[in-house]
């Protein structure tokens, strides 16, 4: 089976690594074969198995959204999920985007941190999209907060609806 995944072209040697170190690991992790085309940026997995695949793609497309890629490697586990948000969803113009991405990280970078604190999950803004990586159940916890924060909800009122979700989910 084989799969291609179009990378923007300044993630290509961060899915790389150096020397090949990054690719290899991959490639060993989940039995797979990846070869990269640098001149149209596009990654190409050839696997035998379907689910190693799907674990390499996953792997490939959260560096490529902005994931270290000792993070990314966190989907090898199967409790590990993957989620993006595209943040053009959300807005009419580049001035909305700049808005929107803006609620999405914070002042220094606040919001996210405190959601990822909030939620144990790992989270990126790069580009359009959000990213977030962690525990099913707590990325989609993390996807829904991170939902409303970009459709405008004050931050306190999202932290809140976290601590309860939270509460809920321990009774």
């Amino acid at each position: 089976m084989q799969d291609q995944i179009k990378v923007p072209k300044d993630r290509l040697a961060v899915i790389i690594g150096e020397k090949g170190k990054i690719k290899r690991s991959i490639e060993s992790a989940t039995d797979t074969t990846i070869s990269i085309n640098s001149k149209d940026a596009e990654v190409t997995i050839d696997s035998n198995d379907g689910l190693q695949l799907l674990v390499a793609k996953n792997i490939i497309q959260a560096i490529a959204r902005g994931f270290n890629p000792s993070i990314a490697n966190r989907l090898l586990k199967d409790d590990q999920f993957c989620a993006f948000i595209d943040m053009t969803d959300f807005c009419r113009n580049k001035q909305d985007l700049k808005r929107v991405k803006a609620r999405a990280i914070g002042t220094d970078g606040k919001a996210r941190k405190m959601l990822e604190r909030l939620t144990n999950t790992h989270i990126v803004v790069y580009g359009k999209t959000v990213g977030i990586i962690g525990a099913v159940q707590n990325t989609d916890l993390a996807r829904r907060a991170m939902t409303q924060l970009l459709q405008g909800a004050k931050h306190g009122n999202v932290y809140a609806l976290i601590e309860r979700e939270k509460r809920r989910s321990k009774e």
